[in-house]
């Protein structure tokens, strides 16, 4: 399982134009899914997410996580984390789970996740417009398989 996080001031999500998620500051979790990936994944990405220390304190320093800092969390899926680029000009995406699975899995890290900390979301599958206000910039790039 891959996220890309970044910290935000502000995040938002259209659908057809019309808004389904909105959060201030916090997270925007951009959330894709692996063949192979299990409720194991779900549990230590969400352990990692909510306890980096990535919210300055008043010196500037890292020093805060999303939990000390009572930040929301917009989840987004995106297959395309798992793109393979190293054979042409197409991205290969066969390491991506088949979407009901990864719908699965996104269900389950967004169930588990609010359980922590408040949570919005985008439309599984859908055509979204992500609406970002990165605060930094701070993005990190996480990865199951090596946490």
């Amino acid at each position: 399982m891959r996220a890309v996080l970044q910290r935000v001031k502000a995040s938002w999500v259209l659908v057809d134009g019309k808004e389904v998620a909105r959060i201030g500051e916090g997270l925007n979790i951009l959330l894709g899914v692996g063949k192979g990936d299990t409720d194991e994944d779900v549990k230590k990405l969400i352990q990692k997410i909510v306890n980096l220390r990535i919210f300055e304190d008043e010196r500037g320093k890292f020093q805060y996580s999303l939990l000390d800092v009572k930040g929301s969390a917009l989840v987004v899926s995106q297959f395309t984390l798992y793109a393979d680029v190293k054979k042409g000009r197409r991205p290969s995406f066969e390491q991506a789970e088949e979407p009901n699975r990864a719908k699965e899995l996104y269900e389950e890290f967004v169930r588990e996740l609010s359980k922590l900390v408040e949570v919005q979301t985008g439309i599984f599958g859908a055509m979204m417009e992500v609406h970002i206000v990165n605060w930094g910039p701070v993005t990190i790039i996480l990865d199951s398989k090596e946490l």
